[in-house]
């Protein structure tokens, strides 16, 4: 839990001003999302918690034609990055 704690405050609190406890919850509800299912996790193979570990990429002509889309959570203070289909 400490973990947890820890990095909402350093990837969430430290960058955003909270208005009021509505806007609070709000933001922690995004956050939880977030670090369930699209933040990478070191100890999880960079799987996050609520989804598999994606399957490398070895054909090298993939590697040079991805195409990544990024989704701006919370007005852009999280990320979400997935492949385009």
């Amino acid at each position: 839990m400490e973990r947890w704690v820890q990095s909402c405050r350093h990837e969430l609190l430290d960058r955003c001003l909270l208005w009021n406890e509505h806007h609070l919850r709000y933001a922690l509800r995004e956050y939880e999302h977030f670090y369930n299912q699209h933040r990478a996790h070191q100890g999880l193979n960079q799987a996050a918690p609520l989804r598999p570990v994606p399957d490398p990429i070895t054909d090298p002509k993939r590697i040079t034609d991805l195409n990544i889309r990024r989704r701006d959570r919370l007005g852009g203070v999280l990320h979400e990055y997935s492949h385009a289909a």
